[in-house]
């Protein structure tokens, strides 16, 4: 458990920090550092201290150490870090000090809210913030008198939220994202957006990981639709780099007519059901604007129903202070009536496991087989993905037979399922764990920057 200490300063002048006796650190240490500032100082060991320490106004401004708030103490190579700082970078500011970040000011106010409680310092901060001459960065701060802006050193680590892939391609964006990286050797988590085909590719060679894939194509050609869908009745066209359900269409074949029906959401935001003589005739109609090339085909699913609407779930995996994956949300989304998608801008709505599985013994065992998979899939991901990944969110399903499928994993999953009230504790646990994954990179950095730059954590 990491021992986290209140920063309380003092009026001298002297370059000296005050620890408690029991707070003894290895070494000779003779430096202070926060973020990438460091200077010398001294330490001093007080009987009367226990959870807080002591630094000087001069330390303090020197470091452009806040005021109140809480560290943890890493000592390595007679150095003593205080903090870690996690900035969390993105785009999308605005002029209001009121909503910094526009509609997503309150996301990031919850996120910084916490990391007192957590023995670190955060801040949210986007490329223009950064003034490369001096080794600063204008960053917000979330607290009990709301947003504020100050000047910090670089940080530790930087927790990669940008909003989406459109902004993540911008030139200035995956410049800051080099030199961080490459000049200062700041670990970045959670980079890069996951692209469905590219997931589906590095895990369908996997024999753990490939039990829960769907059949899926890319750019599949008419006969290969005919194909799948005499195969399994129904199939799913899904943008190989969508998201939110958005270009989703779902196609079924019958049999006794001979005709296509197209279930999707049109650009009203109504779900409709159209039908087809031919394959040809539906892509006619609704590819008119889109090309195959950027779509998957993926076999359908015959999902388990509650009151005869179709289920599937979402899962929330972090990696914690210790390196390691563990599920920290998990709840169920009905889909609506006639949505092609169970997400909840299409009609869906969230369900706890307690709703949906009566029976105690069929809870259970839902919950347990998700878990598994979830676990089983985070960790095969991390292995083949380039870069530092601490969270992922999956969209799995169970069919009428009990297996899981993997439907969806996303690097920056929504947080609409904690909309539900039994999944306010599942909402804190998965922001807290985001910055614990932080606070554990901010110690490698520290104590063993050469396993990270091999990439071997």
């Amino acid at each position: 458990m990491t021992k986290i200490y209140s920063i309380q300063t003092t009026d001298s002048q002297d370059f000296i920090v005050h620890l408690p006796k029991h707070a003894q650190l290895d070494g000779d240490v003779h430096s202070v550092s926060f973020g990438t500032f460091i200077m010398p100082c001294d330490i001093v060991y007080d009987d009367h201290l226990q959870d807080n320490i002591l630094v000087s106004q001069e330390v303090a401004k020197q470091l452009l150490l806040p005021v109140g708030g809480s560290t943890t103490l890493i000592s390595h190579d007679n150095i003593l870090h205080l903090g870690p700082i996690i900035g969390i970078f993105t785009a999308g500011f605005t002029e209001s000090l009121l909503r910094p970040i526009g509609e997503r000011s309150l996301f990031f106010a919850k996120f910084l809210s916490i990391d007192s409680s957590l023995g670190i310092h955060s801040y949210v901060f986007g490329a223009h913030h950064i003034n490369w001459e001096e080794g600063t960065i204008e960053g917000y701060t979330y607290g009990k008198a709301g947003w504020k802006k100050g000047l910090f050193p670089f940080p530790n680590v930087v927790y990669d939220r940008l909003p989406n892939r459109r902004i993540e391609n911008h030139n200035a964006l995956k410049i800051v994202k080099k030199r961080l990286t490459e000049e200062y050797s700041i670990p970045w988590y959670n980079p890069g957006f996951f692209n469905k085909w590219s997931i589906h590719q590095l895990l369908i060679h996997d024999n753990e990981a490939n039990l829960y894939l769907p059949e899926t194509i890319h750019t599949p050609t008419i006969s290969q639709m005919e194909e799948m869908l005499s195969k399994y009745q129904s199939i799913y066209l899904k943008p190989a780099n969508g998201s939110l359900g958005l270009g989703v269409f779902q196609l079924m074949y019958s049999r006794e007519d001979n005709m296509y029906y197209s279930r999707y959401r049109d650009d009203h935001e109504i779900n409709r059901l159209r039908k087809y003589p031919s394959l040809e005739s539906f892509l006619k109609a609704s590819f008119k604007d889109r090309h195959l090339s950027s779509y998957l085909a993926q076999q359908g699913i015959k999902l388990t129903r509650i009151e005869g609407k179709a289920i599937d779930f979402r899962i929330h995996t972090n990696k914690d202070e210790h390196d390691t994956w563990k599920v920290t949300a998990l709840a169920g989304k009905v889909a609506g009536k006639g949505s092609v998608t169970t997400h909840l801008n299409n009609g869906g709505v969230v369900k706890s496991l307690e709703e949906i599985y009566e029976d105690p013994q069929e809870r259970i065992l839902a919950l347990h087989e998700l878990t598994e998979a979830a676990i089983t899939l985070s960790k095969k991901i991390d292995q083949h993905i380039t870069g530092f990944i601490g969270e992922i969110g999956f969209d799995l399903g169970i069919d009428i037979n009990g297996k899981v499928w993997m439907f969806e994993a996303n690097s920056k999953p929504g947080r609409s399922i904690f909309s539900h009230p039994e999944l306010k504790d599942a909402d804190l646990l998965t922001r807290k764990a985001s910055l614990q994954y932080g606070l554990y990179l901010s110690k490698k950095a520290i104590l063993q920057p050469e396993v990270l730059i091999s990439g071997d954590v």
